[in-house]
């Protein structure tokens, strides 16, 4: 089924969206909420709100990537689920080890409306900086921290003998453009 036939379920209150959009972006939503969390009870609840988000959200919303949507609504409710789950000291995993990597380029600032303007603005930065990038390095720049795929996954795939070495130099590269752009890193 189309994404706009799934969407169009979903503007007129049908239940068969969930389970059409579960058919056709489960496993996506799944793998990306296993990288960040590591548990698969964890994943399962992630992704069964991810369904419900996405029941409550369409309509008035109507995305014009149903696969771009429904992956945001997950890696935002699974780095939600970490970061809760890390604050009650409930123990770690790969999403902490994410987190961490980029940590020295971006801080989290939760809270206040300035703080929401300057996340908007640095995540156009973060876009101008990586439309500068070749397309191997843009890819592998996402796969590892939007997705959350591990290092090794990433380095067989492509057959990059260096790819945590790539990855430490684009995140030098990241924070020398945030600098430049007047961020303190």
């Amino acid at each position: 089924m189309e994404d706009r036939d799934i969407i169009s379920l979903y503007f007129d209150r049908d239940e068969t969206a969930i389970a059409e959009t579960d058919r056709k972006y489960g496993a996506l939503c799944r793998g990306l909420a296993m990288n960040i969390l590591g548990l698969i009870q964890d994943a399962e609840e992630c992704v069964a709100d991810t369904w419900h988000r996405t029941w409550c959200a369409i309509p008035p919303q109507c995305p014009q990537s149903l696969r771009c949507f429904v992956a945001r609504i997950t890696r935002n409710l699974s780095i939600s689920r970490l970061r809760h789950d890390r604050a009650f000291k409930r123990g770690g995993s790969r999403g902490e080890e994410l987190l961490s990597e980029l940590g020295d380029c971006v801080s989290d600032r939760n809270g206040d409306p300035v703080a929401e303007s300057e996340r908007r603005e640095l995540a156009r930065s973060i876009d101008r900086w990586l439309d500068t990038l070749g397309e191997t390095d843009r890819y592998v720049f996402v796969r590892r921290y939007w997705y959350g795929e591990a290092v090794k996954d990433i380095a067989s795939s492509l057959s990059l003998p260096r790819c945590a070495q790539r990855l430490h130099r684009l995140r030098l590269s990241l924070r020398a453009h945030l600098e430049k752009e007047g961020f303190s890193v």
